[in-house]
């Protein structure tokens, strides 16, 4: 199977998660595609001044792979300036937020696993 960037699922997650403006997400697959494994496999875009607010995974874990630009990470209080290359990784019962406080747009790659 291929998909299309043309084809991929778009949409705009305004004040994300209490989070700051809109947050676009290209959703690269859906759960059954994923054979309901995971319920998120997306490319993520993060604006200057925009955010994802802080929230917490529960029978999840989520990981972050960061294409470009650079964020605020915030991983259970501590906060971590992130950038091209990085990965995040929050287990279940662990929260975390980003921010990008920056001018450039911040791309990462986003990936929720079901326990």
């Amino acid at each position: 199977m291929i998909k299309k960037s043309s084809e991929l699922k778009l949409t705009v997650n305004q004040n994300m998660r209490g989070g700051e403006g809109n947050i676009i997400i290209h959703h690269l697959a859906d759960k059954t595609e994923m054979h309901d494994k995971a319920r998120l496999f997306a490319r993520i875009t993060i604006k200057p001044g925009c955010s994802i607010g802080f929230h917490v995974h529960e029978r999840e874990m989520e990981t972050y792979y960061i294409i470009s630009g650079t964020a605020l990470y915030d991983d259970n209080g501590s906060q971590t300036e992130v950038s091209a290359g990085d990965v995040t990784i929050t287990p279940a019962g662990q929260g975390h937020a980003i921010a990008n406080q920056g001018s450039e747009d911040v791309e990462l790659i986003a990936l929720i696993v079901l326990e």
